[in-house]
């Protein structure tokens, strides 16, 4: 007889509201798919460890057991905000940087996203209002929507958050709304666009922040991975009020769970509060062999190591992109950080187009989750070149670009056909009466069976395919 036994989820009607709305991580989804042996992952962010010295990894770690005082601090509850050693050796650190503040004005938390969450918390109720680039990291989407902010994207370009269009919506907000929490951005080689803020737009997002009462959230993960020109000053150096964030992951290892936030101490006090209910304390363990690493050991002629490899492998994706992606698509140019942004034609669906991309044998994230309302974006996607060697990354991004190239293949008969609205139509009237591309293209079963049929890429097809399509455009102008 089977042991086999169905079990069923009893507590539906028990789970918090805020956990119902909450949004599974796409890039979370696509880690099980990512370790195929067929599969070359562009999804990740994860950084190349393989780089990091041996030797100094190990006398890091000894350093942190190998004293009967190390293991008393190492096996041991720590303070909620961190061990003092950390903290002075995290402030020194960001002197390099131009940020100055003492070991008091910074809380180690266990990883970037846990200084995420522990801001929430701290800050955000239902329907307050909290401004973001859009796109933007979805992990911090993940971390505020459990406490039901109402999100603002503001759109970026190459020189970062688009300020005219901030303060258009801090217009709309209304001056001295106090619904309205904190600009969360990322300044530097943005996660997932790759683009970095000028110096210009920091002092005016600054300027923005005082004369509207709102609190600015600075997470700075890929700073010091910079491939070319010169260093932007963060904005934590240019006002001390600039809640930072900052993570060991991309300079050393994201398995030494270890961030921290540098804020004035009010607002870590808070903060402190909130993390005394989530965790008590980090691991000091951690903590300890992190202190070690960075105070002990030649760090930054790694640090060099990483940013030699991930300009190697940018500037792979680049050429692969050049040489194999259509005219249609455009992309970021990033000058540092692991991520740059791929934009397709509006009526591509990279979300959709991931299932073809998988059986290519390559990931990517789609756009559309790296937005609060989880559907803008559809038409771009986030590619990762720190991860995969620059062979890996050519291939990978021709596998992409023909998935791509066969979407392009059935839009472009329908382009031709002019029944795509505002794509040269044909008939002025389509703009009028359609509605959206889907209700010309996916029209009826018939409409349907012609676009599986132009997608065979044969003559005869396609012109069956194009009357199908002047008979929906005509029914669509009626």
């Amino acid at each position: 007889m089977s042991s086999a036994h169905i079990t069923f989820d009893t507590t539906g009607d028990k789970i918090a509201r805020r956990v119902r709305k909450m949004r599974p991580s796409a890039v979370r989804n696509l880690f099980a798919a990512a370790t195929r042996d067929d599969v070359i992952s562009l999804s990740g962010g994860m950084p190349a460890v393989s780089l990091l010295p041996e030797e100094d990894i190990r006398r890091a770690t000894l350093a942190a057991i190998e004293s009967p005082e190390a293991r008393a601090v190492s096996l041991q509850y720590g303070p909620t905000d961190g061990l003092a050693g950390l903290r002075a050796v995290l402030a020194d650190m960001m002197r390099d940087l131009g940020i100055r503040v003492k070991a008091d004005q910074v809380l180690v938390t266990t990883g970037a996203q846990q200084a995420l969450t522990l801001i929430a918390e701290a800050f955000i109720d239902p329907d307050d209002i909290i401004i973001t680039e859009g796109p933007t990291y979805l992990g911090a989407l993940q971390a505020f929507s459990a406490f039901e902010p109402d999100v603002r994207a503001i759109p970026f370009d190459e020189d970062g958050m688009r300020m005219d269009l901030l303060e258009e919506e801090l217009a709309r907000i209304g001056k001295g709304n106090p619904r309205l929490k904190f600009c969360y951005t990322i300044p530097n080689f943005q996660n997932p666009g790759g683009v970095t803020m000028t110096a210009e737009r920091r002092r005016r997002l600054l300027e923005l922040a005082r004369e509207c009462n709102f609190m600015v959230v600075e997470d700075d993960p890929y700073g010091r991975l910079r491939y070319d020109g010169g260093h932007q000053v963060p904005l934590k150096a240019m006002d001390d009020s600039v809640i930072y964030l900052g993570t060991i992951s991309k300079m050393l290892g994201p398995g030494l769970r270890t961030g921290w936030i540098a804020a004035p101490e009010a607002v870590l006090a808070r903060i402190n509060l909130v993390k005394q209910g989530a965790d008590l304390c980090g691991s000091a363990f951690d903590q300890l062999v992190v202190q070690h690493y960075f105070a002990d050991v030649a760090w930054q002629r790694t640090l060099q190591k990483f940013i030699a490899l991930y300009k190697e492998r940018r500037d792979a994706m680049l050429a692969a992109l050049d040489e194999f992606f259509p005219p249609e698509a455009t992309w970021t140019h990033p000058a540092g950080g692991m991520f740059l942004w791929i934009t397709l034609p509006d009526y591509m669906d990279t979300d959709s187009m991931l299932a073809e991309a998988l059986e290519s044998g390559v990931t990517y994230v789609p756009g559309n989750s790296f937005f609060p309302d989880g559907k803008t974006g559809r038409n771009s996607m986030r590619v990762n070149f720190s991860f995969e060697t620059p062979e890996s990354i050519t291939e990978a991004i021709r596998r992409l670009a023909k998935v791509i190239e066969e979407r392009l293949e059935l839009y472009r008969v329908f382009i031709e056909a002019g029944a795509l609205p505002g794509y040269d139509r044909k008939d002025a009237a389509m703009d009028e009466n359609a509605t959206s591309w889907k209700d010309v293209i996916v029209d009826s079963e018939q409409n349907e069976e012609a676009v599986m049929q132009a997608r065979e890429g044969d003559a005869e097809q396609i012109e069956i395919a194009e009357e199908k399509v002047t008979e929906a455009q005509e029914a669509a102008a009626e």
